[in-house]
Parts: structure tokens; sequence; C-alpha cells
């Protein structure tokens, strides 16, 4: 009789293996054709809890095929839970959508890293790790200023030295951004982390007044983290701009004063007589008669001023 289990004893195990594995196929199939609890799952990619913009809590959302009592633990790459959002809460059918702050049961704001939404259907006996991972971010972006040039530029609108353009390098893909004054004037679309930016010395699309004015630049990555601006570089807005604001002469005697421009030509004005002129020195003729006078140069719509004193000839 022993002889004889023996014999048939490894048919036997076979046997049963491979009913065992026939079992584990229909199961596993069964499972591919059961359908989920969960559809449609809408999951922000990353936030910061600590940058105080739209990004500082992460959305997630997921549609329910029939209500259940729902548990939804935000969990670490190790599948140990860090926040429990909600607990054993009866949810109906239709669309699910919980905010996670990116901290901790605690308070206290999670490391950084990635991690997932896992979802306890009591009904179901099911507990289903969404696949969409969150990633913290609380590190800021740091941005460098390569160059700036123009220095000095005049947004007149005839094509020539109309805008300024930075050259920066960025740690890490963020965007860039530009301050006017401490004011953020531009925002750079697409997160490249080398580039230029652009300004056309406009606000509102009306060019700003002449003077001189602050440059910086900044940078806000993905999760809303803003970096620190580039130390301050200061440019000049200047349309045309004379070299003296008093200019003291004699009747009819010759004089010349300096105009700055980016303009091809300007134009002046001195009592009576007007005319147009290369930028550079302006050589003009003071009025036969003393007095005094308003020497206006005007490039593009835009003008200076000088005071002209005319004395009489010494005899």
């Amino acid at each position: 009789m022993a002889r004889l289990v023996a014999k048939y004893a490894p048919v036997a195990l076979v046997a049963a293996l491979l009913v065992a594995t026939a079992l584990a196929f229909v199961y596993t199939e069964k499972l591919k054709l059961t359908l989920s609890p969960i559809l449609g799952p809408q999951i922000d990619k990353v936030l910061s809890p600590t940058c105080d913009c739209k990004t500082d809590t992460a959305k997630i959302s997921f549609r329910l095929r029939k209500g259940d009592r729902l548990t939804v633990d935000v969990i670490d790459r190790n599948g140990d839970s860090v926040r429990t959002l909600i607990r054993s809460k009866p949810t109906p059918r239709g669309r699910v959508t919980l905010h996670w702050d990116g901290r901790a049961q605690n308070g206290e704001v999670v490391p950084e890293g990635s991690y997932k939404p896992r979802v306890h259907l009591v009904g179901e006996h099911r507990t289903i790790v969404l696949p969409n991972p969150m990633r913290v971010d609380v590190t800021p972006p740091h941005i460098r200023l390569v160059s700036l040039a123009p220095r000095v530029f005049s947004p007149d609108g005839d094509g020539r030295k109309e805008r300024i353009i930075a050259r920066y390098a960025i740690d890490e893909p963020a965007n860039a951004l530009l301050f006017v004054d401490g004011i953020q004037r531009v925002f750079k679309r697409g997160q490249k982390e080398k580039g230029r930016i652009e300004w056309f010395g406009k606000v509102g699309g009306e060019p700003l007044p002449p003077g001189t004015y602050r440059i910086s630049l900044g940078a806000r990555d993905m999760a809303g983290n803003l970096g620190a601006h580039t130390p301050e570089k200061k440019i000049l807005i200047r349309y045309v701009a004379l070299g003296r604001e008093r200019i003291e002469t004699v009747a009819g005697a010759r004089f010349a004063v300096l105009v700055l421009s980016d303009a091809a030509r300007v134009r002046w004005k001195l009592g009576k007589r007007a005319g147009i002129a290369r930028p550079g020195t302006l050589k003009l003729r003071a009025p036969l008669q003393p007095g005094r006078y308003t020497l206006t140069v005007t490039a593009n719509g835009f003008s200076d001023h000088a005071a002209v004193i005319v004395r009489e000839p010494k005899p």
C-alpha cells in the first residue's frame, strides 16, 4: 500500500498544482473583467504648501461608479499614510473632489517627494491606489541675470532701440519674470532653464515717461515657488535729451548743443526759426534780438527744452 501511495503521490501533486494554477488564472481574468469602482481620476501633479499661491494645495478628483463608504489617505513611496483626508464617509455615486495641502496629520509640511491618493471602499472591500503621483516641492528656483542690453532705449515706435533684452539662467525649469521698480511687468511663457526675456518700456500699452528705471529678474517654478530677485540694474528710457538746460550766447552768434536721441532725425525750433537735423551736435545761430528764448527739440513726438539767453554783443 505504501508503495502505491508513493507511486501516485507525484501525479496527485502535479494535478493539485494544475488546479491551483487554473483557479488563479480564472480569478485573475475575473478581476480583469470586473469594472473598476473608480473612474476618471484627475489629480494635480505638483504643489508647494508654503508658496501662498494657487498651487499650495493639490486637487484630488475621481468619479465613483456607485455610492460607498470611503476612506481616502495620502501615502508616501513606502505605502505609509501621511494624511487621512476622509474616514469611512458615506459618499454617493458621481464626482468626488478632495484637496490636500501638502501637510501631514500633525499639520507639518511633509518632506519633498512623490505621494499618491489611496482609496478604500468599505462596501466593495477594495483598496485602490490611484496611479497619479503628486510631487511636493518647497524649494524656490534660483535665477541669474547673464546680460542686460541696451541700457538706454526709446520705446517710441520708430523701430530703433525699442526694447531691452535680459538673458538669464535658472537652476531648474521655471517661468522667468521681469520686474520694473519692484513691480512685475513681464511673465515669460515656457520653462526653459536658459533664455531671454524682453520688455518694451510700456505699461498698459503706453510708453513710460523718460527716466531711470530699476530692472530685476525672478523665477517661479511649476509648484509656485518664487525665487529671490536678481540684484537690480538701472536702465534709461530716453526719447530725446539736450546736453544743456541753459545756453548763454550773444545776438547773432553761433552756438552748439548736444542732442541725444535714437531717432534718425529730430526737429528743432528756436524763436521763429525751425529745422530738421540729425542727433548729435546741433549747431544754430542765436536770434538777432537779445532776450530769453526756448529751444525745443522733438523726436517722434517727444520733446526736450533748453533756455537760450541772448545778450547784446560787447562793444
